[in-house]
Parts: C-alpha cells; sequence; structure tokens
C-alpha cells in the first residue's frame, strides 16, 4: 500500500514520541502554542523529581528553513522568569525576523518554554546546571531524529536571552564555550561572584575558552544607569561587574545601553540580529564538524564603556581592556545609531512578498522578514491603485509598530498575525489585478 511521504513522516514522528515516552499533555497556560507541523517541530519533557534534573516541564519547538539539508548551527531565542515570560515562548520559533536571521546562515531557530509558575523560583531552570542545559541537550537530540537532522545536537549555537533567559545564555557560555558562536544578554547576566545576600545563586567561574565568545551586555538605561532606583535597577551594576570582569582579561565583550527602555526588550532587536548574524560569519566553521572560529581582531573597533562614540582600533586613544569592543565597523555604526536613539539604520529594502493567491474575495500570500529592519506592514494594490494596508495600524507597545506586534520578551502575540486580506468592494464576473507590497520598519517598501 503506498503512503505518501508527509505521512510517513508524520508515522514516524508519531512512532518516535511513543517509544521515548514524550507527551504533549500541557495544562493552561501552557496549552496554547501555535500549530506545529513541517517546518515547525516540537517536543515536550515532564517535570523530574531526580536529582539534578529539571523539576519545569518544558517545550522546545524549533523551526528549520526549507530546502536546508544539512543546518550550520542553532539560534536560541529564550525568555526570561515568570510566568508571563515564560508563555511568551509560546510564539518566539513563529518570529519572521528571527527565522530571517536563522534562514541567512542555515541555522534552525529554537525557542524553549520553561513551565514556571509565578512564585516558583526561576534558579531552577535559569541556572542551566539545575537541569536546564540537560534537557536542552536532550532536546536537540531528540529534535534532530523526529525532523531528520541528526546533526543538530552537533552543531554550534547562537543565544539570546532576555532577564533569566540572559543568566541562562551567559551560563551556557561558560559551562560549553566551545558550542558557543555567540550570546546576547538582554537585562540579565549570570553572576561571577557569590552574592552574601542569595547564597541560593551559585556563581560561575571564567574559563579561557568563554573569552573567546563574543558577547553583547544589553540593558534598559532605566535599569540602573540613569534610573537608580526601582525594581530593575540592580539590573546596570552587574553588568557592570561583568563586563569589566570579561573585558579585564581580554573577554570579546560590549555594552549597548538602550537609551529608551527599562527591562522591556524595546528596539534591541535591531542591532541584536545584525550583530549576530556578523557573529555567524565570523565563527561558524566552514566545514561541518570543525571547531567555531576564533575571532582575529583585525577589524575591531572601541568604545569607551557608557560613551557613544567608537573608533577602530588603531586610533582608539584609551584602555581597550576598560571599552567595548565591537567586531568590525558595520557593528561599530549600529551600535552608535542604538545607544543615541536605538534608530539603527537600514538602506535596503525587504524581500517581495511570494505566492499570491486570490479566492473569491480573499487574498493570502506569503512573505520572508528584512534581516535589518524586520517587517511591519503590508501594501496592496488594485488595478494598480492603493486598496489597502495591512494591518492598518501597526502595534507594539515596547518599540517600532511591526507586523506580528510584539510581547515584553520579544516574540509574537497569539494569535499570530496571518497574510490574508478581504477584498469587500469586488464586483461579481469582474476580473482584477493585485500586488502586495512588503514595508520594513524603517519605512522601505519591496518591489
Amino acid at each position: 500500500m503506498y503512503i505518501p511521504k508527509i505521512f510517513q513522516l508524520n508515522l514516524v514522528i508519531l512512532l518516535h514520541l511513543i517509544l521515548t515516552g514524550f507527551t504533549f499533555a500541557q495544562k493552561a497556560p501552557y496549552d496554547v502554542f501555535p500549530e506545529v507541523k513541517p517546518p515547525y517541530y516540537r517536543v515536550r519533557y515532564e517535570p523530574s523529581k531526580e536529582p539534578g534534573e529539571l523539576v519545569f516541564g518544558v517545550s522546545y519547538t524549533l523551526w528549520i528553513p526549507d530546502e536546508i539539508k544539512t543546518l550550520r548551527g542553532v539560534v536560541v531565542h529564550q525568555h526570561g522568569c515568570g510566568e508571563g515570560s515564560c508563555r511568551s515562548g509560546l510564539s518566539g520559533a513563529y518570529d519572521l525576523h528571527w527565522q530571517a536571521l536563522a534562514r541567512k546562515h542555515n541555522c534552525a531557530l529554537l525557542s524553549p518554554v520553561y513551565e514556571q509558575r509565578d512564585g516558583e523560583n526561576c534558579q531552577l531552570w535559569c541556572d542551566p546546571r539545575n537541569g536546564s542545559a540537560k534537557a536542552f541537550i536532550r532536546g536537540l537530540v531528540d529534535l534532530g531524529k523526529i525532523s531528520g537532522h541528526p546533526e543538530l545536537p552537533k552543531i554550534p549555537w547562537a543565544l539570546w536571552g532576555h532577564s533569566g533567559g540572559g543568566y541562562w545564555a551567559g551560563g551556557m557560555v561558560f559551562m560549553y564555550p566551545e558550542r558557543v558562536a555567540a550570546a546576547w544578554l538582554r537585562s540579565g547576566v549570570p553572576l561571577l561572584k557569590t552574592n552574601p545576600n542569595r547564597p541560593d545563586i551559585k556563581s560561575h567561574s571564567l574559563n579561557e575558552a568563554s573569552l573567546q565568545v563574543p558577547i553583547m551586555c544589553n540593558v534598559g538605561t532605566k535599569e540602573g544607569v540613569t534610573v537608580k532606583d526601582g525594581r530593575f535597577s540592580k539590573v546596570w551594576p552587574a553588568n557592570e561587574y561583568f563586563f569589566k570582569k570579561l573585558r579585564g582579561q581580554g573577554g570579546l565583550v560590549a555594552v549597548a545601553i538602550d537609551p529608551l527602555s527599562s527591562h522591556d526588550c524595546g528596539n534591541q532587536r535591531y542591532l541584536a540580529i545584525p550583530w549576530l548574524s556578523t557573529c555567524l560569519d565570523l565563527r561558524l566553521p566552514k566545514k561541518e564538524g570543525n571547531a567555531l572560529q576564533k575571532i582575529s581582531g583585525k577589524d575591531s573597533w572601541f568604545a569607551s564603556l557608557l560613551e557613544k562614540e567608537a573608533f577602530p582600533a588603531e586610533s582608539y586613544k584609551g584602555d581597550a581592556l576598560k571599552a567595548n569592543w565591537l567586531p568590525n565597523e558595520k557593528i561599530a555604526q549600529a551600535w552608535m545609531q542604538y545607544v543615541n536613539d536605538t534608530k539603527v539604520r537600514d538602506l535596503t529594502a525587504p524581500p517581495s512578498p511570494t505566492d499570491l493567491q486570490v479566492k473569491g474575495r480573499e487574498l493570502t500570500w506569503k512573505a520572508e522578514a528584512d534581516l535589518e529592519s524586520g517587517l511591519a506592514y503590508f501594501i496592496i494594490e488594485r488595478d494598480g491603485k492603493f486598496l489597502a494596508r495591512v494591518p492598518d495600524i501597526g502595534k507594539n507597545r515596547f518599540g517600532r509598530p511591526i507586523f506580528q506586534n510584539l510581547l515584553y520578551s520579544d516574540t509574537p502575540t497569539l494569535p499570530l498575525v496571518r497574510m490574508e486580506f478581504i477584498d469587500k468592494k469586488v464586483q461579481k464576473n469582474k476580473k482584477y489585478s493585485y500586488k502586495v507590497f512588503a514595508v520594513n520598519t524603517v519605512g522601505l517598501k519591496s518591489k
């Protein structure tokens, strides 16, 4: 009996889930994931009571670009602490802008969801030594099997983390420096010295290999830089100590202070995504199976801590081991724009939409986000004249309005916004010609 290939794949996935004991019996509020079918894959593990294992349930959703035969790396988008932030991970793998980064470098995009409830101890997952590192690696193995990408557990990681997710990502740098191509730490860094007021939080130890990992510490100015009191005022002192400790020993680390925000993510993705893209260019192995490349530093730029101007290495007058390290001129220019007003410039138009379908009054299409500036909205023309803007009014209370809207932890709102439009003014038996244009967040329109 002939079984179509898609059903063959689904049968293999189902059998694998049964044999390995995966479960999808999630309870509210962690049971509202978007649909998962190729190119999306998901595994979930129940909480464990075994010593050294993860005490929370956890799900990992993976997106793999179409037509990729062999993956080169995994981009990890890690949410922060608390039930609200954890729930934001539900949509992380569906973010079109982060998918653009993964696609450019033949990487997968992975979004974890640790099922922490309000009032529960975040350290039990955001410290990777408490079982989340082990669960993460298990997830890569199992996702590699069900997606048909056995290389998944072996390839490098590009880590992005917010708040407790920054603590987690930084901890993974110290635990697995040979695996981490780069790490962006938004509003959270791991401890490098014991805090007498929090004996439950263990510090990490620096090692030579971790100093070779590019790290960007990103904080909002209202997290202790210009606003010295309040809930998040201790974020900056922790980042400042972390930066000085690593940079003083030659670590490839910098600080980017968001001049507009507090603990929310603001417009950070417009620097984070190009920065991670540059680091992946410099670090990913040219040949499968090889070690991550070391950065030579010949194109480095430097900027004094808390200053807003960067200089090429050969013309920087200060102490380089006390200065922000930036990998090249392109990133230095973007960094200077970001720390001034977050208006990182972009001169390239977004990709054109594809696969426009018209069925009766309904239009649907597909589109990829612009790597530098994401996707703000679409313009629809009918017979060469403007018909509509989708969405009519862009949303995002934390930064630039974007097509998918954004939650506090830098992931799309649910339910996911669809690429569709209903033309309510068509006449029966009359033919129309439609065009759809994509517009990025700096206002540039596609072909």
